[in-house]
């Protein structure tokens, strides 16, 4: 296991955050089948891990057609996920969530979330977005592009294990156990946030 993977891997598993996604999920899927919240959960993590790996792999392609170069695109991605890591630290991002989750399941006949909001925006959000483009931009050959994607693989696996066992991972965490994971990963987010920021401002100005 190495450095690049255990990096993509936190920093993945930060910004989707499956803990933080279980219990909005569980909420949104309340009076279902658990067939049908465990097949809900299944096709939003395929829909978001396709998704993402569109990005994993266009990404720079994408950037190159609106000419936008990498160093900026490193500080702007970085900028956003140190949004995202203020916001999990001080406990707004979970709150956005569970404000929107109550309007969707406040809506009636609402059956199939795994599209929206569930895939996008919570899954595969702006957040993952940049964060696995500038991953894939930092890997250098096929060799380290593998192990990012190697590790976008394992944290959606994780991902789609948390949506399945949500009520059950709910009652087992609670909600105070829950407030401080996500506010310990918020920090570690910050941090590799701040990271990218500093390596795009080298870049741009030669440092």
């Amino acid at each position: 296991m190495t450095e690049l993977f255990l990096s993509a891997f936190v920093t993945l598993f930060v910004v989707i955050d499956p803990p933080g996604c279980a219990p909005i999920y569980a909420g949104l899927t309340k009076g279902a089948t658990p067939q049908q919240a465990r097949s809900m959960a299944l096709r939003a993590t395929w829909i978001a891990s396709i998704i993402l790996l569109i990005f994993a792999l266009f990404g720079q392609e994408l950037l190159g057609a609106l000419h936008i170069e990498l160093n900026s695109f490193r500080i702007a991605g970085g900028l956003m996920l140190f949004f995202i890591a203020f916001d999990m630290v001080f406990e707004k991002r979970t709150q956005r969530r569970e404000e929107r989750a109550e309007k969707i399941a406040a809506t009636p006949e609402i059956e199939d979330v795994s599209v929206f909001p569930m895939a996008m925006p919570m899954l595969a959000g702006p957040g993952a977005i940049a964060a696995i483009m500038l991953l894939m931009n930092e890997a250098e050959g096929w060799p380290e592009m593998f192990e990012v994607l190697a590790a976008l693989a394992a944290v959606l696996a994780i991902t789609a294990a948390a949506l399945v066992a949500a009520g059950p991972l709910i009652r087992l965490l609670g909600d105070k156990v829950e407030a401080v994971i996500t506010r310990l990963l918020g920090v570690l987010l910050a941090a590799l946030a701040a990271q990218y920021v500093i390596d795009g401002l080298k870049g741009s100005f030669g440092l």
